[in-house]
């Protein structure tokens, strides 16, 4: 299999914190005025927003993020690659259509949706289907469907506050923070592998010559 490139540790590990200090800052540059309960990302990304460069250049930089992280993972399967690309793509043109300072915006919320969906199933869509112990655990069938179940169901979750303008501002954030944190957590476990390999051929290496010291003293 191929080997993942450190610097998708980088890129993979930028995303959640570029997320997450984009809209904390942003937030706060907002003031009391901006309720991070029932209030989502966009809104702080929106149109005359206090903190709309914020979180208009974190999302950007999620973006770069994802497109970066999509190259380097070439373990991965190529549909999963390119849907977690998608995604970063989503969130670039996300950050450079921001919703207007009061009502809706088709076009946003149809791009938001489509990045959502993206992120959602790239996880099963990468996974790598036979290898059993030589494919990384975070590329595994299983790990790969939970994921992408746990993305849906928050995505549902989020819907739902949404229709009952109930916590939007929360459901948003948690499946935000989960489709942001599993690229890295992936590329983690593309990384640990090789180590892991080295230190079992170099174990295994280790005991066939014990093994053969002690055949030749029986032999003497």
């Amino acid at each position: 299999m191929h080997s993942v490139p450190r610097w998708a540790l980088v890129s993979s590990g930028s995303a959640p914190v570029l997320l997450i200090s984009g809209w904390l800052i942003a937030g706060h540059l907002e003031g009391a005025a901006y309720d991070p309960v029932r209030q989502t990302i966009s809104v702080l990304a929106a149109y005359g927003a206090a903190g709309f460069w914020v979180m208009s250049g974190a999302l950007f930089g999620l973006g770069v993020c994802h497109l970066f992280t999509a190259y380097g993972l070439r373990v991965a399967e190529r549909a999963g690659r390119l849907a977690l690309a998608g995604g970063g793509v989503a969130a670039l043109v996300v950050s450079l259509v921001p919703a207007p300072s009061s009502g809706g915006s088709l076009r946003h919320g149809s791009v938001a949706a489509v990045g959502f969906l993206l992120l959602a199933v790239w996880p099963v869509l990468a996974a790598v289907r036979g290898g059993g112990a030589s494919v990384p655990w975070g590329l595994r069938p299983a790990p790969s469907g939970l994921a992408t179940a746990l993305m849906g169901l928050t995505a549902v979750w989020f819907v739902y506050e949404m229709n009952r303008d109930g916590f939007a501002g929360v459901a948003e954030r948690v499946v935000t923070c989960i489709q942001a944190v599993w690229p890295l957590v992936v590329v983690a476990s593309c990384l640990q592998r090789p180590r892991n390999g080295a230190a079992s051929a170099a174990g295994s290496a280790e005991r066939d010559g014990r093994d053969d010291r002690d055949g030749a003293d029986s032999r003497q």
